[in-house]
């Protein structure tokens, strides 16, 4: 995907952004801003036409322009403009954000596809609580009542047969938040199913 087409810029707007950039640099709050409202227009249509999504478009703006306020000196003028220097960075991101989003999709769509495929073959003494007392079709109906943060959490841990270690591998989540999303997720389905919560981490096959 090439970047979006843009007029020539002229040697002096070239130098009122190389003075941005050193404004940033030199922690002027006010200079990102500014480099925002200069490059919003051409770097959101570059993040739509990857992503075909504002609201991503948007989130991959943010973080362009986060990391230029954390780390200007990343710009190095002899490699070329602020503007190609900024758009590549926005081509980038949104690519990277393109890989994840359909990455997440797969991995989820997987999980939910075995377990509205069948019961796990191997059960947990969680597993065992909840499908001795509710039918599946109530089990995948309080799933989907979470977040997805915590659905993706127990959907990959419990029923696609992952450790609680894969999982943070795989969504890219520290161990420890991984973990308090699938106790915050268990303790919904509780309220939910009306179900008891275990002291047991079974996917890691180990007590806390």
């Amino acid at each position: 995907m090439g970047l979006v087409s843009r007029p020539a810029r002229s040697p002096e707007d070239g130098a009122a952004d190389l003075e941005l950039v050193r404004r940033v640099a030199a922690g002027d709050r006010g200079a990102i801003d500014d480099l925002y409202q200069r490059f919003r227009r051409p770097a959101f249509a570059l993040a739509r036409r990857v992503l075909a999504d504002d609201v991503l478009a948007e989130d991959v703006l943010q973080d362009v322009f986060l990391s230029v306020w954390r780390d200007p000196s990343a710009f190095d003028g002899a490699r070329g403009s602020v503007a190609s220097w900024l758009l590549t960075m926005v081509h980038h991101k949104a690519v990277d954000a393109v890989r994840r989003e359909e990455s997440h999709r797969r991995r989820t769509a997987r999980a939910e596809d075995d377990l509205a495929l069948s019961a796990p073959t191997q059960t947990s003494d969680v597993e065992d609580d909840v499908w001795e007392r509710v039918e599946a079709g109530r089990v995948r109906s309080a799933l989907r009542s979470l977040p997805d943060h915590q659905r993706e959490a127990l959907t990959l841990a419990y029923y696609g047969g992952y450790t609680q270690r894969e999982v943070a591998a795989l969504t890219g989540t520290p161990l420890g938040t991984v973990k308090t999303r699938m106790l915050a997720g268990m303790r919904r389905l509780k309220d939910t199913l009306g179900t008891g919560l275990p002291g047991a981490t079974p996917a890691d096959g180990t007590s806390r």
